[in-house]
């Protein structure tokens, strides 16, 4: 039996990764790599499926024992991936989607070399910044602050090998089963241009009070 491959998909938050990566864990394409978390759990989340819910002490351990493929502090609770479920699935022939900010995407590659790195970028800034807007949970000067954050993200994704332009959900979706079938677009020796476009049309999307370019 082939060995599955660990795909890190990381991106701006607004960008559309967690609707690619749910509907390629609904059509069985892909498994997901479930985190540890030190926190308590919350409405309807399912343990071992959600999250593992662990002790401090727990988590410790893990850590000390070298068992997590990434982890950190956020808000005073602890998360990390540990590593013996997501190879366990790979030794099994399963492809597994590790969804995870660029940190930690970068601890996961230094732990399994052999992950593929894609990064999910908006259609541009204007479809960033409206889709965080929706969502309703940033002030203003929270959304400037988010979009700055989301520009210094974009400018990583030199450190990704494919990337996604998620302008059309259906057609990301089928880009990263392309790039599981050994398609997909790579990332280029020179990510300027992507770079530079952003940067532009950021500066386009502080048009406050209205928020709307």
């Amino acid at each position: 039996m082939a060995k599955g491959r660990l795909f890190i998909v990381s991106g701006p938050s607004g960008a559309g990764k967690s609707s690619i990566c749910e509907a390629l864990y609904k059509d069985g394409s892909f498994e997901r790599s479930i985190s540890m978390t030190t926190r308590a759990r919350r409405g309807k989340e399912i343990p071992g499926v959600s999250y593992y819910y662990v002790t401090d002490e727990e988590f410790q351990k893990t850590e000390d024992e070298g068992g997590f493929l990434e982890c950190a502090g956020i808000y005073g609770h602890r998360y990390g991936t540990p590593k013996a479920p997501v190879l366990e699935k790979l030794d099994q022939g399963r492809d597994v989607i590790l969804e995870i900010e660029m940190q930690g995407a970068m601890q996961a590659k230094n732990a399994y070399p052999e992950a593929i790195m894609v990064f999910i970028l908006p259609p541009s800034m204007r479809t960033l910044k409206d889709r965080l807007i929706k969502r309703g949970t940033e002030d203003e000067d929270q959304l400037k602050k988010r979009m700055r954050e989301s520009l210094a993200e974009i400018r990583r994704i030199k450190d990704y090998q494919y990337y996604i332009i998620n302008d059309d959900l259906k057609h990301s979706i089928e880009e990263l089963k392309a790039i599981g079938e050994g398609g997909g677009t790579p990332v280029p020796a020179d990510v300027s241009d992507i770079i530079k476009r952003y940067e532009e049309e950021e500066d386009k999307c502080y048009c406050i009070p209205q928020l709307t370019c």
